[in-house]
């Protein structure tokens, strides 16, 4: 490993190149910045990322002269970009997205990442962002690393010795950082019915958000928990600090917080720092199916934009607009199905900000149907909870109309009408 300067370090990106960027907490800015100051001298260079946090000048005039955004993933930050000529989006599930890099599907040129000061054994930590980085570093042909001391050190599997990073440049910043939201009423009422089909010595599965935060609230009063996600925020905290989070009932890994990388504030991040109860695996081993629905009654919380009266659910665009990823949702939604007890949920809102229901007749023409109406099973809304499981289109239609907005159910009855009779 050579120290270098940041200028130095991604000098070694040529045109034509592919390059992957570590991703959430752990994005290497000062890398991604200064790879694009040279944007006049590159052509035709391929971005490959899940979701990176920082402004993303590859994804606008004039970066685009010389930068292509392939995301697996669309974060806020890259979303315009997606949307236009200057990038595109891979629909893929995050538990395969290292076959990607293995099986030579998109060979990797180079690897930016972010790492923690090395051991004195010579081994730096991939903090907490393992997902897909940890086979991105072991398939790119050069790896370059922002070395920073105030990333965490986390358990597990994301580590990677100094012999392996080509260029190293040194900085000692604050990783990204993400407050807890407040839930607004309706999401603290939804919130309260999730966490009403929470068992005690369930297998939990959250992300980020107001309506994750506003379920762990009310867990309060439940026992022997357990983690196995893709991701977990600080939303879990009081629930270890409580006893409630043990793990003891995990077939695996019990007595661990399983997870593929992290987001928060920092004292999340020094909850994790060194914490043998964290373990950071790969994002193909946290959303193997088949490892998921080991373990006990595994409860998997996800979100949607819409769902249509017979369960699709679409939780990636807004009709062709790409707005997020495929993400973890399938994963999970289908571990929980096969979990013994398990329970796979879709929670959201009734409507839209705007008052635009969220249950239609029809999904929006040119949607993604992320998660298919045969592998759907609880959906809650402010209004209640339904399970489709078993229900015929015609049950699973006026079973959705019960959580409805009371605005929008006449219409919706009226749909099911011209549907089915």
């Amino acid at each position: 490993m050579q120290i270098v300067s940041a200028e130095e370090a991604v000098s070694i990106v040529s045109s034509n190149n592919r390059v992957f960027f570590q991703g959430a907490a752990m994005t290497p800015n000062l890398l991604i910045d200064t790879l694009c100051e040279r944007y006049r001298e590159l052509k035709n260079v391929e971005i490959i990322q899940i979701h990176t946090h920082g402004e993303a000048k590859y994804t606008m005039e004039p970066f685009t002269d010389a930068f292509h955004l392939s995301s697996c993933f669309v974060g806020e930050n890259v979303r315009k970009g997606v949307n236009t000529s200057f990038g595109d989006y891979i629909p893929i599930f995050l538990s395969e997205i290292h076959w990607l890099f293995k099986r030579n599907i998109l060979p990797l040129d180079v690897a930016f990442i972010q790492v923690s000061s090395p051991d004195r054994h010579g081994y730096c930590s991939l903090g907490v962002s393992v997902d897909v980085t940890l086979s991105a570093i072991q398939t790119a042909k050069k790896v370059i690393a922002q070395i920073n001391p105030q990333v965490p050190r986390t358990h597990g599997d994301g580590i990677i010795h100094i012999k392996n990073i080509d260029f190293a440049v040194e900085i000692d910043t604050p990783i990204h950082a993400s407050a807890l939201g407040i839930p607004t009423e309706v999401e603290a009422i939804i919130g309260r019915h999730v966490a009403s089909l929470v068992e005690d010595g369930a297998t939990l599965q959250m992300g980020i958000g107001n309506i994750p935060n506003a379920v762990l609230h009310n867990l309060r009063n439940h026992k022997r928990l357990g983690i196995h996600t893709e991701m977990f925020s600080d939303g879990i905290l009081p629930l270890i600090e409580k006893g409630i989070i043990t793990g003891e009932e995990k077939v695996i890994k019990p007595g661990k917080i399983v997870t593929c990388f992290a987001m928060g504030t920092q004292k999340l991040y020094d909850f994790i720092d060194d914490n043998p109860i964290v373990h950071f695996k790969e994002a193909s081993y946290t959303n193997d199916t088949a490892i998921i629905r080991r373990n006990p009654k595994v409860t998997a919380i996800n979100s949607a934009i819409e769902i249509d009266l017979t369960g699709q659910v679409c939780a990636d665009s807004i009709g062709m607009y790409q707005y997020s990823g495929v993400g973890g949702q399938m994963d999970f939604i289908r571990g929980a199905s096969l979990s013994e007890g398990g329970r796979p949920i879709i929670a959201m809102p009734s409507i839209t900000n705007k008052g635009v229901s969220k249950i239609t007749p029809f999904l929006k023409e040119g949607a993604s149907v992320t998660t298919t109406r045969a592998h759907v099973h609880y959906v809650v809304t402010e209004y209640g909870v339904v399970n489709l499981f078993g229900k015929g289109l015609e049950q699973r239609a006026k079973a959705l109309i019960s959580i409805a907005h009371p605005e929008h159910r006449e219409a919706l009855e009226r749909a099911v009408k011209l549907r089915f009779h």
